[in-house]
């Protein structure tokens, strides 16, 4: 399972002056009888006859509609997708990330949706695409950030294993007796960055932006804590940026060695634990005031400029709900459907360790969407990195360093 990263640039002012004058919105005419387009990610680098069955189960039961597929690398995608919609030439359905959706929403690309079936999404998804009470893309995967925990550790240490109740408090308790340092095994792993920050935020009660989604709201007492809890494992709990900490799959490599005792990362690490040589599982990651656990979610949505937009949302909705995208997204372990018939995903629940894949679900309770901005969205990520990386190593106070961040950030946001 890949963890799309929300990445991808956001679209462009120039992107705006879109040739929408001369496209028919109704997409009535000739629906029974069309090609649509579809350009996508998500199936390239191995998930592409995944997609073609999903595509035939759709053209069997929609007579007379056939899907073409344009599939482009990850790292391209983005960039052909601006190009596209500044000339007019989208696909009726594209994909999109929950990062870019505001924007795209906001200049009008987006054709709003009438969802035949709300009730077959997992709540949480189908609404982090909605503006003003209106569907504008339909999510067609997810993956989320879960506690892993070492078993073997925790049995050696006489503690209990981690549970959905768990508070920042009973995490900070177990990781200082978890962790030795002279045999080098550490309680906690949590990623010092503006992806872990926001969702602490969100669980001490605080929010990233304000509503006007221009301006920080996060220096105050909530995410001063916030700050603290991330931070002030460096060097007690978990090792110092000196130690490794920081650089890439260092945590994983730390948790598939038996030295780790806690690691927060996403599920898309299930396959790197299949042969260590210990018990683990996950749990729901702990919150303090709250539950928030981050969610990473890709969507589809069909172009505003489409002449056959009733077409595009039957495809649109068959490949984020069907059956046929269910059982072959399970089947392939090609990230998860975001449905909420449980049933239908006993498959993966029992498809062996962690033993608590409950849990992956359970997280979508209580959800932190990243925080997205019109402008200077990957300057805000670095720059709240950036800053969080200065209080971790003890150059600036975790007070100056938000001090920092918020000054910084809303200069390039126009807050």
């Amino acid at each position: 399972m890949k963890r799309h990263l929300l990445v991808v640039a956001g679209l462009t002012a120039s992107a705006t002056v879109l040739a929408l004058g001369g496209c028919s919105s109704s997409g009535t005419g000739g629906d029974d009888a069309v090609t649509i387009t579809y350009s996508n990610f998500i199936s390239n680098d191995g998930n592409e006859e995944n997609l073609q069955t999903i595509v035939d189960g759709f053209e069997k039961a929609n007579p007379g509609i056939t899907v073409d597929v344009k599939t482009l690398p990850y790292a391209d995608y983005g960039t052909a997708l601006q190009t596209d919609l500044a000339a007019g030439t989208a696909a009726d359905v594209f994909d999109i990330e929950y990062a870019n959706y505001a924007q795209y929403q906001a200049n009008g690309v987006l054709a709003p949706l009438t969802v035949a079936d709300p009730a077959a999404y997992r709540p949480t998804l189908l609404e982090a695409y909605q503006t003003d009470g209106t569907q504008y893309a339909l999510p067609s995967s997810f993956s989320d950030v879960v506690l892993y925990y070492n078993k073997d550790l925790f049995d050696a240490a006489g503690l209990s294993y981690p549970t959905s109740d768990w508070t920042w408090a009973d995490e900070k308790a177990a990781a200082e007796k978890l962790t030795d340092q002279a045999a080098g095994i550490w309680g906690d792993h949590q990623p010092v960055s503006f992806y872990e920050y926001y969702k602490t935020l969100a669980q001490n009660g605080g929010s990233f932006l304000d509503d006007s989604g221009t301006k920080t709201a996060f220096n105050t007492p909530e995410g001063i804590e916030a700050a603290k809890w991330l931070t002030e494992k460096s060097g007690t709990v978990m090792p110092t940026i000196e130690q490794g900490q920081g650089t890439p799959d260092f945590d994983t490599k730390l948790f598939t060695d038996g030295k780790l005792a806690m690691l927060h990362t996403g599920i898309w690490v299930f396959s790197s634990m299949a042969d260590v040589p210990f018990g683990w599982d996950i749990a729901v990651e702990p919150g303090n005031t709250d539950k928030a656990s981050a969610v990473f979610s890709n969507a589809v949505a069909v172009s505003a400029s489409s002449k056959h937009q009733d077409a595009a949302a039957k495809w649109a909705e068959y490949l984020t709900s069907s059956d046929v995208m269910v059982q072959t997204r399970l089947d392939a372990g090609w990230e998860l459907p975001p449905i909420s018939d449980e049933a239908q995903l006993d498959t993966y629940l029992g498809k062996g360790d962690p033993a608590n894949r409950q849990a992956v679900f359970d997280s979508l309770d209580g959800i932190a969407l990243p925080p997205v901005v019109a402008t200077g969205q990957q300057e805000m990520q670095d720059i709240m990195t950036e800053e969080l990386v200065e209080a971790q190593s003890g150059r600036k106070s975790v007070e100056d360093a938000l001090s920092s961040a918020q000054e910084r950030i809303d200069a390039v946001i126009g807050g």
